[in-house]
């Protein structure tokens, strides 16, 4: 057997909470990503943040654990729409990059009206 000397392949967290946001973002009843004080400190200095509500750390035998900090639209079954975050975060995160995900856990903020709904009822009034 020959030995291949090209080296290691590193993700970064970063890289992994992209694409954990990204696949959260997707989910049907998904208002928004909420983001903590970190992510507003990392916005105002680097004026960017890509990986806002997701919070990415590692356990005991370096496998990942994911935090995600959602607002869901009113009128969603809130287990349902963190049942579907969770399933689609393992896939993408796995697919994309080869890691093991232990955990992703879903922090939901808040409950968002969507606007037409809004619209609709004040009109009703």
């Amino acid at each position: 057997m020959s030995e291949d000397n090209n080296g290691i392949v590193k993700v970064t967290d970063e890289v992994i909470a992209v694409t954990a946001a990204m696949a959260a973002a997707k989910v049907e009843g998904v208002a928004s990503l909420v983001g903590g004080i970190t992510d507003n400190i990392t916005k105002n200095i680097l004026r960017m943040n890509v990986t806002k509500g997701v919070k990415v750390s590692r356990g005991d035998e370096d496998v990942l654990i994911i935090d995600i900090f959602v607002n869901v639209y009113y009128g969603y079954r809130i287990p349902e729409v963190a049942w579907e975050i969770q399933e689609i975060v393992k896939k993408q995160v796995g697919e994309m990059t080869g890691e093991v995900t232990k955990a992703v856990n879903i922090h939901v903020q808040g409950v968002v009206i969507k606007e037409s709904a809004a619209k609709d009822e004040g009109e009703e009034s």
